[in-house]
């Protein structure tokens, strides 16, 4: 209720400020939007001022691609710091270290577009046009690489506008509205819903789903997980996404199954959530259900095929047998039981050397891994046909994967994940590495750490 009286108070005071303004039809909308912008800047009171934001706002929503990119091409060279302001202010400093000095320095290493953005965001819509802009530069980056300061700029600021201090943490449930459940049906990225009923199983009382939101944006959400309430770990993905039994319902579950995290804002890109309401979520649960003592995942490994069928001679495959790589080789292979079962063992074993030894920078290559690792989570055990979908098939050969958080390791895995990019593992997982090793060495080859 709060929330809806603020916007319709934002909205009042626009309305009343458009009287100061003046506009024309004739102007093109970047060349509009950018006038409005050195006008926002300028001194004007707070009605007139917040009806230009708005202006911006209403503008940029109604621009093409084409404009758009011209927009985004002014905020990088009209509105980047001035060089000569920082070399005098920086020439200060060195002269005189004081408090001052580095005052002014400050003032004039911040881009005026900081400001100029801070004053759009006052409007309705202006937080989300913010992170809309972000979304298409993140998107364009490549080949608009000037945009860079631009990104860094609007990254400074939603990391400051998105801190857990804003976040509201809430459970999606079936009383939750529509606009925000069909939200559901558009951001769920790893496992399709499948209409209204597949969504209400999602819901059901075993089932539970959480996400933040943000005063800015009521109706959208930032992050979202679902999470499975089991007896035993999940090591499939079907059961978790099919109709309840009514024996499931009998018994109290003792284990919470995170199997679905999404990111709903291409704009927030890289400001990171999913650590927070993971954590979020288990002191939900742990009161609610007391009962609960473990908390894992049953995570898709998107990168496992691309890596595994990499070419060179350092390949995966190469230490796979002719016939085997023949057999991987048929799209069909997972179809035919016999060829399955000679492929599980080398297959598991070499996703165990992915997720845990493979890494750049330090840290493992597969992004789901680097997110629970970095989080503190283990990993705890690879699932042969887990996810037999064309999209599991394609991404891991069908495997998943069982991170567990363990409440009274995770600090210790998080410290020495970031200290020296060590990875925890469960003892089976550690022994799929050593036949692995086994493995390679019986061969003459050298197995990678």
């Amino acid at each position: 209720m709060g929330r809806v009286w603020v916007r319709s108070m934002f909205d009042a005071v626009a309305d009343l400020g458009r009287q100061y303004l003046e506009r024309s039809s004739k102007e093109s909308q970047v060349a509009s939007a950018a006038e409005r912008c050195r006008d926002l800047m300028s001194p004007h009171g707070e009605a007139s001022g917040t009806a230009l934001a708005q202006e911006i706002v209403g503008l940029y929503r109604k621009m093409s691609e084409g404009e758009r990119l011209a927009f985004l091409d002014m905020l990088a060279n009209e509105w980047a710091p001035d060089s000569d302001r920082i070399k005098l202010a920086a020439e200060a400093y060195l002269k005189r270290a004081d408090q001052d000095t580095l005052i002014a320095l400050s003032a004039a290493a911040e881009s005026p577009r900081q400001e100029l953005l801070r004053r759009v965001n006052i409007a309705p819509g202006g937080t989300a046009m913010i992170i809309k802009m972000r979304e298409e530069i993140l998107a364009n980056l490549d080949s608009h690489p000037h945009w860079r300061p631009l990104e860094i700029d609007l990254r400074h600021l939603l990391t400051s506008w998105f801190n857990r201090g804003f976040l509201q943490f809430a459970r999606i449930d079936w009383r939750t509205p529509a606009v925000v459940l069909e939200k559901l049906f558009e951001y769920e990225a790893v496992h399709e819903i499948r209409g209204w009923d597949d969504l209400r199983r999602r819901l059901a009382e075993d089932r539970r789903c959480f996400a933040f939101f943000h005063p800015a944006l009521p109706d959208e959400p930032i992050i979202f997980v679902e999470v499975a309430l089991t007896r035993g770990m999940a090591d499939k993905i079907t059961p978790l996404l099919e109709p309840g039994t009514e024996d499931s319902a009998k018994e109290p579950p003792d284990t919470a199954v995170f199997y679905s995290i999404n990111a709903c804002q291409d704009g927030l890109t890289g400001i990171s959530f999913g650590d927070l309401l993971i954590k979020q979520v288990v002191d939900a649960l742990s009161s609610e259900l007391p009962r609960v003592k473990t908390y894992c995942t049953l995570s898709p490994i998107p990168g496992f095929r691309a890596w595994l069928e990499r070419t060179g001679p350092d390949s995966p495959l190469e230490s796979f047998a002719h016939e085997e790589r023949s057999m991987l080789s048929d799209p069909l292979w997972a179809e035919r039981e016999m060829t399955r079962r000679r492929m599980q063992k080398p297959l598991m074993q070499l996703c165990a050397r992915y997720l845990a030894q493979e890494k750049r920078n330090g840290r493992p290559i597969d992004p789901v891994a680097r997110f629970h690792l970095g989080n503190g989570a283990a990993i705890e055990r690879i699932n042969w046909g887990a996810d037999m979908s064309e999209k599991g098939l394609r991404q891991a050969a069908g495997m998943m994967v069982n991170y567990v958080y363990d409440v009274d390791d995770i600090v210790e895995n998080h410290e020495a994940y970031v200290r020296e990019g060590k990875v925890a593992v469960s003892t089976a997982v550690r022994g799929l590495l050593t036949q692995r090793k086994a493995a390679a060495n019986g061969n003459g080859k050298k197995e990678a750490s």
